[in-house]
């Protein structure tokens, strides 16, 4: 066989084994041909399309970058037991998929990415596209890939293959380790031949590391939380991915103990839980920020701590606050200097926990405290879901009217922008797979295509749930052009375009920082200014484009109406079976209610101009509960 088809064979008969399930690690192959595969990887897939039909699906995509987020999006929804390989041609191919390699690793989801090199030989060197550097002539642009991988091999040699392919399927379905894992092809060893033997090619289980809680470390994480009076958990996607919601709404059921949930971990507890607070952090909650705030001891669970979720380190602000961090991952598990590290799958840890904490229970008073805060932010969402009756709505009503016209079981997904905060603060998720906001990387045009990527996820597992893309304009003009894979496929997704005629949420961030939205408005350019500041918007119909690329298209016009017209398209959307795209003009400036988060983006120091200024100084008292956490 060629390295290309016995790669290929191989990856078809490789299956991820959690307890009674089992299912193919990798599901298919996104692929795009150039020079430097389409004899490799492009006739292997070709030939078993011809002599063995469904053994490994090729789809075909728009961008490089589009396939590595389409595998995430998969990968999200299969609790990162399935995902799909992305093969590239060398050069501009290969490098387009670097934004998705690092947005993998970043949101340590797994993603198979292939991308081609040039000639090991050299027999023709350079060739076209091939990147040169006089001072190591071995470079090439898949070298790149090295820091956004979590393992990177080149297969130089067909030899080679073997102990590659197996390496990156360790990587792949390593719970702890697990995102971009990439394989280089050389053009020339792809076509190559080599004798493969059969065993490499036989069904290979790779069964789900669940390691369990080492005995004294639980024993001091159980002591620190008998002893607090003010314990909160901060749930993240690791909880998600170990399939223990049961678990942690039993822990939380039992102990009273009140939880706020990173982006990765919305849909552990259901919104209206009496436990749940709501998201945590920098764009976290009224309710989950003031319990942070005093928390005493704070019990991490499958969280990476961004600096999101802990407001930029300002969250925590209890001087004698202590850490419980339960995560597979070391690297995790002892952030914020703690000496309470838990190494263990999350449903274990948990379970235990609920043993030895049996008749632990949080104070009447405390209790009350929980109560009464998410009663008062409850309240609050209730106010800003309220139609104003504005022509131009404000963003968290057109979130609330989707929300209302969603199904429980639908999923939102988003990436960039002032989205994610305005959805982690308000979005009612109703279902464990309900919430997918990719906010480690937070890649602006991630959102079309990660939603198409969901809903391969869903429709293999036999699920029809709808899958809801909102995105701004500024969003969607990076990468838009995976529609035309949803239409290809008849893939449906139901994408609502809120159109700012710019970037809101970095517009309204250069706002408190002094610059005063410079560069973020979407303006026909002022020559005498020489900006782009002006009033006159520029005349793109996003609407138009959508309907070119084959989509059903509603626009909601501006008027008093906008938000019920909003809600019937939604409803139209839900009842068609082809992608819906829905278009609404919005204010920008309507902000979703205050959750008193902090973001650490600094000031200029010094500065000619009075609102850089006053912003420098609004940032120093900002600070000022900034300190690091050492325990």
């Amino acid at each position: 066989m060629t390295v290309g088809q016995a790669l290929m064979e191989f990856l078809a008969n490789q299956y991820t084994v959690d307890g009674d399930h089992r299912e193919r690690t990798i599901a298919g192959t996104f692929g795009i041909f150039g020079h430097g595969n389409v004899a490799g990887v492009g006739q292997a897939l070709k030939q078993l399309n011809e002599l063995r039909p469904g053994l490994m699906p090729y789809r075909q995509a728009r961008n490089e970058q589009a396939m590595v987020h389409q595998s995430v999006g998969y990968a999200r929804m299969h609790r990162r037991l399935g995902t799909w390989a992305s093969a590239a041609s060398v050069g501009p191919g290969a490098s387009n998929m670097l934004t998705g390699a690092a947005l993998a690793t970043s949101n340590r989801m797994p993603a198979l990415l292939l991308p081609s090199d040039t000639f090991a030989t050299r027999v023709s060197d350079p060739v076209l596209q091939q990147l040169e550097h006089p001072w190591d002539t071995s470079i090439t642009v898949n070298d790149a890939f090295r820091p956004v991988s979590v393992f990177f091999d080149r297969v130089d040699r067909p030899e080679k293959l073997f102990s590659i392919a197996l390496s990156a399927m360790r990587s792949l379905t390593d719970p702890a380790e697990t995102g971009a894992v990439t394989i280089a092809l050389p053009e020339d060893v792809q076509a190559e031949a080599l004798d493969v033997p059969e065993e490499f090619l036989q069904q290979r289980e790779w069964r789900l590391s669940r390691p369990l809680p080492q005995r004294d470390a639980l024993a001091e994480a159980v002591r620190a939380i008998a002893g607090a009076e003010r314990p909160l958990i901060v749930a993240g996607g690791g909880v998600l991915y170990s399939g223990a919601e049961d678990q942690l709404r039993g822990f939380v059921e039992a102990t009273g103990i009140p939880v706020g949930t990173s982006q990765a971990g919305g849909g552990v507890l259901v919104w209206d839980h009496d436990q749940n607070l709501g998201g945590v952090g920098a764009t976290g909650t009224l309710a989950s920020n003031k319990i942070a705030a005093e928390a005493d001891v704070v019990i991490g669970i499958g969280t990476r701590y961004s600096d999101f979720t802990t407001a930029s380190r300002t969250a925590f602000r209890n001087p004698d606050v202590k850490f419980v961090n339960i995560n597979v991952a070391s690297f995790d598990a002892y952030k914020h200097g703690t000496q309470i590290a838990v190494i263990a799958d999350a449903r274990e840890a948990l379970t235990e926990l609920s043993q030895e904490l049996s008749g632990f229970t949080v104070s009447a008073d405390y209790a009350a405290e929980v109560a009464r805060v998410k009663g008062e932010w409850d309240g609050l969402v209730d106010e800003a879901f309220e139609p104003s009756g504005l022509s131009l709505p404000g963003q968290p009503e057109i979130i609330g009217a989707t929300q209302q016209a969603s199904a429980p079981k639908d999923v939102v997904i988003q990436a960039a922008g002032s989205l994610p905060g305005d959805l982690h603060k308000l979005w009612r998720v109703r279902d464990a797979l309900g919430y997918h906001v990719e906010y480690a990387f937070s890649c602006m045009g991630y959102e079309i295509a990660g939603g198409i990527g969901a809903k391969r996820g869903l429709e293999a597992s036999g699920d029809d749930r709808d899958v809801i893309v909102m995105v701004g304009d500024g969003s969607y003009l990076m990468l838009n052009t995976e529609l035309v894979t949803a239409v290809a496929e008849g893939i449906k997704i139901i994408v609502v375009l809120i159109q700012n005629h710019g970037y809101a949420s970095i517009g309204h961030l250069s706002e408190t920082v002094g610059s005063e939205r410079f560069g973020t408005k979407y303006r026909a350019y002022d020559r005498d200014a020489d900006n782009f500041q002006g009033e006159d918007v520029l005349p793109v119909d996003l609407a138009m484009n959508a309907r070119s690329y084959g989509l059903d298209v509603i626009e909601v016009q501006p008027s008093e109406n906008a938000i019920e017209e909003l809600k019937a398209a939604i409803a139209t959307a839900k009842a068609s079976e082809k992608s819906t795209f829905i278009h609404i003009n919005s204010n920008p400036h309507i902000y979703a209610p205050d959750g008193e988060g902090w973001w650490d983006v600094p000031v200029a120091q010094v500065s000619e101009i009075s609102s850089t200024q006053a912003a420098r100084e609004q940032y120093e008292r900002e600070q000022e509960p900034q300190r690091n956490y050492l325990g």
